[in-house]
């Protein structure tokens, strides 16, 4: 599909429109990434439970709306990036690990394809980020902001940090991660991580919240935070 013009200036959701007018979703169902199709030969998707996932984006593109994972009972699409064979695919859980690996390990599949092992998920836990480091990036940072899962929805802003990605040593797929955040009493878990450059953090309400001043060590607890973050992504440039 393509997507509705939005001013250059706006952050604000009034500036959108409303992705129902795009797309039929199921009940269950919301959009969890936007890809370019036009430029990027490969697609990774990453999912709940650890399984990643690359297809050739020349079976998606011009078919207005096709399955591109068989997924388990249980398990859902958590992101879904370019990914070149000389980029770095990343997954971090719900329990602060991260692991980092080559995308020339993940074989392209066929769109009926279920994927292969990416993590390894601890029991209970789930992967709440699954993307991509490109190989020209620069200096690329973990954004991670954790908090109970007992506060109820937006009472509780929780806390935060951003790491140098560069500290995170690169593993094999498949494999488990390294911890990037350490928990604060009545903290459980991540609510929210992101990696990439020039990190923007806004709130449910499209605004701009602060984060933390970067160079965190990598397994250090986070700072706390005034607002609650509601989406973590690139600033633009």
């Amino acid at each position: 599909m393509d997507l509705p013009s939005v001013p250059g200036n706006s952050v604000q959701l009034a500036a959108g429109t409303r992705v129902d007018q795009y797309l039929a979703l199921a009940k269950d169902e919301h959009v969890v990434s936007i890809v370019p199709l036009v430029d990027e030969p490969v697609i990774a998707l990453g999912t709940a439970l650890g399984v990643v996932k690359r297809v050739a984006a020349g079976e998606i593109a011009n078919k207005p709306e096709v399955d591109v994972i068989a997924l388990k009972p249980g398990d859902a699409v958590v992101g879904a990036v370019p990914a070149p064979d000389d980029a770095e695919l990343v997954f971090v859980t719900s329990d602060a690990q991260l692991l980092r690996f080559s995308a020339a390990s993940v074989r392209p599949q066929g769109r009926g394809a279920g994927g292969m092992a990416g993590m390894r998920v601890s029991a209970g836990e789930r992967v709440v980020f699954f993307g991509t480091v490109p190989a020209d990036a620069g200096a690329a940072v973990v954004v991670t902001v954790a908090g109970s899962s007992q506060a109820l929805a937006g009472a509780d802003p929780g806390s935060a940090k951003v790491s140098d990605f560069g500290e995170i040593p690169a593993k094999g797929r498949g494999t488990g991660g390294v911890r990037v955040h350490r928990f604060l009493k009545g903290e459980d878990g991540l609510r929210l991580a992101w990696v990439g450059e020039s990190a923007r953090a806004v709130g449910t309400d499209g605004g701009v919240r602060p984060l933390p001043a970067d160079g965190a060590k990598r397994d250090a607890s986070g700072q706390p935070l005034d607002a609650v973050i509601g989406a973590l992504g690139t600033a633009v440039r």
